[in-house]
């Protein structure tokens, strides 16, 4: 994260003392993440192809954590690393470049880092990945362990045992996690995880995050930690068949039953949300820009909208700031990587608005920001680390 990001806290004028430490917590897999860009197509079985870009970052879990970090969110997080160079590289990027607190994590010894190899060409990525399920730390362990270091301080709580998943990396559970203002839960079917029932009752907002139901039965009663959540966000294709509607907004309305908050993203149509208490729903449309990879937009996206929650903006500023964020995190590579803070989005507004094409019209969605971000910003585009495991400095 670069140094002279704008500091802007955006829960400043809404902290209070007793206050939790924690705005966001969260658990799951951290990957090390190799990215490949700038092929030209998809590779050919049986031949070599040469990327023109290349970058390792964090990934898994730590796409969210670092998109909530950079737009300001104190955010803690429960993860298990590996006692390899790939586990001590995404601690430190974590905890010393992104100001994650990883009190609640740990290192597993003789335990590798999963992996995921990225290829991004025409839009879309195919992906690659190995690991082996984490062990479950001794009860007896301290938290936010690692060989030869101890991680920061802030919050509270022991890691308990994992979960029951059979899935290759499985994710940290913790049996009491921090008190915080909102937590992102990863919504398995089939699937609870105490944690998320716990940090509900202390008062967090809990956002539901969910995948591709690999079980094919698409039924919302097999998501019981729904039940705990403020909001859930599917993409179009998962809201319809959750809902068994052929409709995205359709489908939206009919989450909105289950949840207070649903929030369906359209791809390259925007966003369209429902609150289930007033009955307000709102669209904001797709920013226009060239992808250059975009893993890690939809985590991207859901800080994005868990800031602008937490922040008591209008559902209609969230969708739009989520949507920006998302937009802009595309440009980039990588997932951690890609993931914008106050000085790209600061950039990003200088720059619009002085482009003769704009509509002003749909400038004016924006003109929120105006609020929110210092008055002279850095130039756009702006130059970007290029960060691989290796470089000492």
């Amino acid at each position: 994260m670069s140094t002279d990001t704008p500091g802007i806290d955006p829960l400043e004028a809404l902290r209070a003392p007793r206050d939790p430490a924690c705005d966001v917590f969260l658990t799951g897999p951290v990957f090390l993440d190799i990215i490949f860009t700038g092929l030209d197509s998809a590779p050919v079985r049986g031949t070599e192809s040469w990327a023109r870009g290349m970058g390792s970052s964090p990934g898994g879990v730590a796409n969210m954590a670092t998109a909530l970090a950079r737009l300001g969110l104190r955010t803690a997080l429960a993860a298990a690393f590996g006692d390899d160079h790939y586990g001590e590289y995404c601690w430190d990027a974590l905890e010393q470049g992104e100001g994650i607190d990883l009190s609640m994590s740990h290192t597993v010894p003789g335990w590798h880092s999963p992996v995921t190899v990225s290829m991004a060409y025409e839009g879309e990525r195919t992906m690659v990945s190995h690991g082996h399920e984490a062990p479950a730390p001794a009860l007896s362990a301290g938290t936010g362990s690692r060989a030869g270091a101890t991680g920061a301080t802030g919050a509270t709580g022991t890691t308990g045992a994992t979960g029951t998943s059979t899935d290759a990396t499985a994710p940290v559970f913790p049996q009491c996690p921090p008190r915080a203002r909102a937590a992102v839960a990863s919504l398995t079917p089939g699937r609870s995880e105490p944690w998320v029932a716990t940090a509900a009752r202390a008062g967090a907002l809990v956002f539901g995050d969910v995948g591709w139901d690999e079980t094919g039965r698409w039924d919302l009663d097999a998501l019981p930690d729904l039940a705990h959540c403020e909001a859930f966000l599917p993409n179009a294709e998962e809201a319809m068949r959750y809902t068994r509607t052929d409709c995205p907004r359709a489908a939206a309305h009919a989450l909105a039953e289950r949840v207070p908050l649903a929030v369906v993203t359209l791809g390259a149509e925007g966003a369209y949300a429902v609150d289930g208490r007033t009955g307000t729903a709102a669209a904001v449309p797709a920013i226009e820009v060239e992808a250059l990879d975009p893993t890690g937009a939809g985590d991207v996206f859901v800080a994005g909208f868990v800031t602008g929650t937490l922040a008591d903006w209008p559902l209609a500023d969230r969708l739009a700031f989520a949507g920006l964020t998302a937009a802009l995190s595309v440009q980039e590579f990588g997932g951690s990587l890609s993931a914008p803070g106050w000085a790209e989005i600061a950039a990003w507004w200088q720059l619009i608005r002085t482009c003769d094409r704009q509509d002003p019209a749909a400038l004016e969605r924006y003109a929120f920001l105006d609020d929110l971000l210092p008055a002279t910003a850095r130039a756009w585009p702006l130059r970007r680390a290029v960060p691989t495991i290796g470089f000492r400095q």
